[in-house]
């Protein structure tokens, strides 16, 4: 009797040994079905294993093998499948080439989203770059992806804050959770090295200055400007009453105050993009429109410590004798008020970078009607990609947007109308960006990409950097598989700004900016920018 029970107990103790095993082999399989795509993420079972993802129709019998990746994360494009299914997926772990236990059956509902829906879900997935794949320590965006010696990048940094608060406001984080990345970031934007209140381009996450080139090792007046456009946004966001909200408009209004902007002016009528200890103001770089640099501009003038005088802007920013300022050209049949002649206004991020909170709609002074300059300005780049004058591959209603980006096959460049800007590469967030100047031919853009260039060209950080159909014909990579900080930002900000004017509401509420603008002469619709 004892030896059947102790050969009893061991075959008990075996059992659940073997169950334990299974167990541990399990992966936790989620899915999510969106219009035209499943997104899978399972636990990583452990290190150096690969996964088979298999799906197959509801109620039908074999399952077929998706794809094979080392990620614990795969996105699963089935418009070949057909549209408005039901899928039911299996992942399972390769280990030295076996199989090893599948997951569990899980169940995936395709459908069709309706425009709102395909925004919110891009806007979602574009926002998860600033949320799951900012710097640790300080909590803002690096430069890019694919690069582990990205720098954290000010602007970026500042277009993902702007992001954050996007994603307070859709739900997607809490409110509390969105308060502790800004007291996060700022608490590091107050400990590392400033020059005169402005930050520099580039700091390593561990508060370490990186030099953008040889001379810019210092205050980046431009880049400081995108941040403080993002802090001034949240702190008219941040509003409550709670502890942590007031001590996070306290940090803000300290860092905004210390901004030096008429140091920058160098004794000169117009603002010097960059200084450092080392070079002052060799490089001497004047900033004069018409470019991204608009909202330098006028938060110089908004300082409430050290604002500059509004000749600066009216005759160092907008100098008429510029060629690359006042325009009044006629390309397309459309006029253009501003822009550089020669690319037909410039890259289309002229057109974002200073507009994710200054609000342009009925926005104008004595140069431009702001919200008629933004959208003539993106639908000539439009009209240009249309005409098509070098016959790029893909270009057309579907496929436009020329702006500064990773270009393809290689390298990194500011793409614009005309000979030798235009090189076939088309970045998304040219036209994605653009939503509110051009709602229904952004749309076309974004649902182009994701629907029928999808697998390509959408990642989980949002679409991808670049894309060049040109280079589909050489069977090599026509789409740049990365991303910048610089180009997802404002596809989150510029398509809330679209859908609720969010942004633009909270920034156009602080009191200094409404005041600089008015100091300029500034109207909205025709009346006086009124000041409480």
């Amino acid at each position: 009797m004892d030896l059947l029970k102790q050969s009893g107990l061991i075959c008990i103790c075996a059992f659940f040994l073997a169950l334990n095993a299974i167990a541990k082999d399990k992966i936790n399989l989620q899915v999510q079905g969106y219009d035209s795509h499943v997104d899978l993420r399972w636990d990583q079972s452990e290190a150096e294993v690969s996964y088979q993802i298999y799906a197959r129709p509801k109620g039908s019998e074999s399952f077929d093998l998706r794809a094979t990746t080392s990620e614990a994360r795969y996105l699963d494009f089935v418009t070949d499948l057909g549209r408005n299914l039901s899928l039911e997926y299996k992942v399972v772990p390769l280990k030295k080439g076996k199989p090893q236990q599948a997951s569990a059956i899980v169940e995936a509902q395709i459908k069709d989203f309706s425009d709102e829906e395909l925004m919110e879900m891009v806007q979602r997935y574009t926002f998860d770059y600033f949320w799951d794949f900012a710097a640790p320590n300080s909590g803002l965006a690096l430069e890019r992806s694919h690069d582990p010696k990205a720098a954290i990048t000010l602007g970026g940094g500042g277009f993902g804050l702007m992001a954050v608060i996007v994603g307070a406001e859709r739900g997607w984080i809490s409110r509390e959770q969105a308060v502790d990345r800004f007291l996060k970031a700022t608490q590091f934007l107050s400990e590392i090295e400033r020059f005169h209140g402005m930050w520099s381009h580039w700091y390593y996450d561990s508060g370490e200055l990186k030099a953008f080139s040889e001379y810019d090792n210092g205050g980046d007046i431009v880049e400081s400007a995108f941040m403080a456009q993002a802090l001034l946004t949240a702190r008219s966001y941040f509003g409550g009453a709670t502890p942590k909200e007031e001590a996070l408009r306290a940090r803000i209004t300290d860092l905004w105050e210390g901004m030096e902007w008429d140091f920058y002016t160098n004794g000169t009528n117009g603002l010097i993009w960059h200084w450092s200890k080392e070079h002052e103001f060799k490089m001497n770089h004047k900033i004069k429109g018409y470019n991204e640099c608009l909202i330098t501009y006028i938060l110089a003038e908004s300082s409430p410590t050290h604002s500059i005088a509004p000749e600066a802007y009216w005759e160092g920013w907008g100098a008429w004798d510029n060629p690359e300022f006042g325009t009044y050209k006629n390309y397309y049949g459309m006029t253009l008020p501003l822009g550089n002649t020669i690319q037909m206004g410039g890259p289309l991020f002229f057109a974002h970078y200073s507009y994710l909170g200054l609000d342009p709609r009925g926005l104008a002074d004595r140069f431009a009607n702001y919200w008629e300059q933004n959208r003539r300005h993106t639908l000539i780049n439009r009209a240009y990609c249309l005409d098509n004058p070098y016959g790029w591959e893909g270009y057309g209603e579907k496929l436009w947007g020329l702006t500064a980006s990773d270009l393809v096959p290689a390298g990194y460049g500011a793409s614009a109308p005309g000979f030798q800007f235009d090189k076939g590469t088309i970045a998304p967030t040219a036209a994605i960006s653009s939503m509110p100047y051009t709602p229904e031919e952004s749309m076309e853009v974004l649902k182009y990409l994701y629907r029928e260039e999808g697998k390509d060209a959408f990642g989980i950080y949002g679409f991808y950097d670049a894309v060049n159909p040109t280079y589909k014909k050489r069977e090599e990579d026509w789409v740049r598989k990365n991303y910048i900080a610089i180009d997802q930002g404002p596809q989150v900000v510029m398509i809330e700004n679209h859908r609720s004017g969010l942004l633009w509401k909270h920034f156009m509420q602080n009191e200094d900016i409404l005041k600089g603008l008015n100091k300029l002469g500034f109207t909205r619709f025709g009346q006086p920018i009124e000041v409480k």
